[in-house]
């Protein structure tokens, strides 16, 4: 269980995890009823975030947990000061349910924290079921 290990993160597997977790993540705006009020929308953006960990790690399944984080975190935090670009075109994009499900339409600070949250428990996930590779 090392944050720096190589994994043997198999495809289906995360795919699979992508799969959940979107489903998760559309509960959680659907239902929110059946979460703390408190937490708001937060838990979607947490799980959109662990679901672009789970993606990134379908894409570079030798890739250590942290690097994969760090990349997750990046392109989360990306998409989140993307919303300060307001040309019409992204924001008829923005407008669309896909569109605002992948881009999200205004900036909120506050989501940078959910994505860090939602990324940490996708490499806890990662670092608990997952093995690293054996060392050479």
């Amino acid at each position: 269980m090392h944050l720096f290990a190589q994994r043997h993160r198999k495809r289906a597997l995360y795919a699979l995890l992508v799969v959940v977790v979107i489903c998760a993540g559309l509960a959680s705006r659907k239902y929110p009823h059946f979460l703390p009020a408190q937490l708001g929308k937060y838990p979607g953006d947490a799980l959109w975030a662990m679901m672009m960990f789970f993606i990134l790690g379908a894409l570079k399944p030798k890739w250590p947990s942290a690097a994969i984080g760090a990349l997750a975190l990046f392109v989360c935090c990306s998409v989140e000061f993307s919303q300060l670009l307001q040309p019409d075109w992204l924001v008829a994009i923005r407008q669309t349910t896909l569109g605002h499900l992948v881009l999200g339409s205004h900036f909120h600070a506050q989501d940078l924290l959910a994505y860090a949250v939602g990324i940490f428990a996708g490499v806890l996930v990662e670092l608990l079921a997952i093995p690293s590779a054996p060392s050479a």
